[in-house]
């Protein structure tokens, strides 16, 4: 399971692109910033009314972890203060952000941090933001009950106990950067004004659906390629007698497929992309991003990803793949991963 999400600081994108985004739930700051970096009631209602949760991490300088127990204690009250008037109910954590690339040597000091964090708000509350390093170690300790990990100073490596992973930097939603987050536990912390989550509306649905057998793959022709397994499919979003369709809208989706190319010379230029087709006339749809790659040999293994989009009603998800090169190929095979979330 993971649920898409996003953080920024000082740019608002707005309620309505985060929801065409696929955005499910954003992070925000609390801090002693003046300059509007910081998450306010109007914006916390204004998300909460347009069905986005929210998340909340403490950070007034990077390193500011180094503190020891009295900036720990220090940076709880006021986050718990500042949350509390945000409309955040009791019991949420807060994520306090240890911002760089920490050491094992400063886990002392960030620890005594952790440690006057929770005489304040509780071990129960307390959530640590960082890298590998530190996420682990806190953890390990039982010095906090929350992690969200980023990927950066993580090297590829990840604590599976963190409740949020911040996987991707640099993106911009309606002309306001924003970083990548995904959920991958029902619980990292979400909350709305007054409200806390309960029940699994927002538990995205589930489809893996596989291609076993060689389909041709024409040079110069997109080639929708279509799924003949299913590993899950739970609502019913494959035909039965397999098929092209791996999602019917309206809703918004995330989709990973990985198909294995034969007889494309090394070298040559691949592409693949994810349509949104009309099923009633094949030459109508909407052409998703279109993701470029090179020919590693007589097999090649392709991975397309789009971390959220959305299909419009009557409309279905297709995937498809092309080759530029002279003669024709095949497609040896592959697999569609797709989480998604009704409009």
């Amino acid at each position: 399971m993971a649920v898409f999400g996003v953080d920024y600081a000082w740019g608002r994108p707005g309620p309505a692109a985060l929801k065409r985004a696929g955005v499910k739930f954003v992070c925000r700051y609390l801090s002693h910033d003046t300059t509007g970096k910081n998450l306010t009631r109007a914006e916390a209602e204004q998300l909460s009314d347009a069905g986005l949760w929210l998340v909340v991490v403490w950070e007034t300088t990077a390193s500011r972890a180094l503190s020891g127990r009295a900036g720990g204690v220090a940076d709880a009250r006021d986050a718990d203060r500042q949350a509390r008037a945000l409309g955040m109910p009791s019991g949420r954590p807060v994520y306090f952000a240890v911002d760089f690339d920490a050491t094992s040597g400063q886990q002392a000091a960030i620890s005594a941090y952790l440690d006057g964090a929770a005489s304040v708000i509780g071990r129960a509350r307390v959530g640590l933001y960082g890298g590998y390093g530190p996420v682990k170690r806190a953890l390990d300790a039982g010095k906090a009950a929350w992690a969200w990990q980023t990927y950066a100073w993580s090297g590829g490596r990840w604590d599976q106990r963190a409740q949020l992973q911040q996987y991707s930097n640099d993106h911009v939603i309606n002309g306001v950067g924003v970083d990548y987050d995904r959920a991958v536990a029902a619980d990292y912390g979400q909350w709305r004004v007054g409200v806390a989550p309960g029940g699994d509306e927002d538990v995205p649905d589930y489809v893996s659906v596989g291609a076993t057998a060689e389909q041709p793959l024409p040079p110069g022709v997109w080639t929708t390629v279509t799924w003949d397994v299913e590993y899950a499919d739970a609502t019913g979003q494959h035909p039965d007698r397999g098929g092209a369709d791996v999602l019917g809208g309206p809703a918004h989706y995330s989709l990973t497929a990985s198909v294995r190319l034969r007889g494309v010379p090394a070298g040559t230029r691949v592409q693949a992309r994810a349509i949104e087709a009309d099923p009633a006339d094949a030459a109508k749809f909407d052409t998703g991003a279109v993701q470029d790659f090179a020919s590693a040999g007589e097999e090649t293994n392709v991975l397309y990803g789009v971390a959220a989009d959305n299909v419009g009603k009557d409309r279905r998800v297709r995937f498809q793949v092309v080759q530029h090169g002279t003669a024709p190929a095949r497609i040896a095979g592959g697999t569609a991963k797709l989480l998604f979330w009704r409009s």
